[in-house]
């Protein structure tokens, strides 16, 4: 038997400790993993019915209000963002952030609008949010891109005439509190409302995309398209503006939103009489 204050009882006791504090915390990380998923997916829907404007606070609903309300009013489908259609089929299990970063799926970002990244997955899910009648009313899509210090993740719900925004919300960022980090202020977010994405009788094209932040107030002229930029935080109003035309493009969901204005019979502004 090993003496009590030898070194290599000492050297004994602190393995066997690593190992039992290793197994413990081995055991609680997979224990917790699955309620750790459920709360991650909890959130994500209490932020995308934040951006529908569903709940006056979807904070206050109760995990089961959340559910409820999304079988209700919401369904989630997978789009291809190069054809803009439907993926039918789809794998329920799909990650569009891990998918970005596999280089056997990755798609190279090529655009006017640098959103500071390289790659973007091929494919995304999206938000349908029906009315009581099962009519569509809005769409949700998911929207990324670099700030200042961050990539900021948000959510961006627009009308069902698929050119006005409903709301919009940043669930995920690493920007300066009180002044990038004002993404998250309901009073700067509660501007997007109504603000229009391309240019009023105008085609759903680039060249006519006017969706963004300016640089202090907008000019009466960009008023029905642009809020105020964030005090103190130039380049994560940079960032946000470029976001937004960059995943209204051609390049993110103008393939699927022309494609599903096309099936909902609503005007591409261009052509009304």
């Amino acid at each position: 038997m090993l003496p009590k204050d030898s070194m290599a009882n000492t050297f004994l006791v602190s393995i066997v400790l690593c190992i039992v504090c290793s197994l413990l915390v081995s055991t609680a990380a997979v224990a917790l993993k699955p309620r750790q998923e459920r709360n991650k997916v909890l959130d994500q829907q209490r932020n995308i019915i934040a951006a529908a404007g569903l709940a006056e606070d979807p904070r206050a609903l109760s995990s089961k209000e959340v559910l409820q309300l999304f079988q209700q009013r919401i369904e989630r489908k997978l789009v291809d963002l190069q054809t803009g259609q439907f993926v039918e089929d789809a794998d329920e299990d799909y990650d569009p952030l891990k998918a970005a970063k596999d280089p056997q799926q990755r798609v190279p970002i090529d655009s006017e609008f640098d959103i500071g990244l390289r790659f973007r997955e091929p494919k995304t899910w999206v938000y349908l949010v029906k009315d009581e009648q099962g009519e569509l009313e809005q769409i949700v899509l998911p929207i990324y891109g670099m700030g200042l210090w961050s990539v900021l993740y948000g959510y961006i719900s627009v009308d069902k005439d698929l050119r006005t925004i409903r709301g919009i919300t940043f669930y995920e960022h690493g920007e300066t509190p009180g002044l990038g980090g004002e993404v998250e202020n309901p009073v700067w977010r509660a501007k997007w409302v109504g603000k229009q994405i391309w240019e009023e009788g105008q085609p759903r094209t680039d060249e006519f995309l006017r969706i963004g932040v300016a640089k202090g107030s907008p000019p009466p002229q960009l008023q029905p398209y642009q809020v105020d930029g964030l005090s103190g935080a130039t380049i994560t109003s940079r960032g946000v503006s470029t976001m937004l035309k960059y995943w209204f493009s051609s390049d993110g969901f103008g393939p699927f939103i022309n494609n599903l204005a096309n099936q909902q019979g609503a005007t591409d502004g261009s052509s009304q009489s």
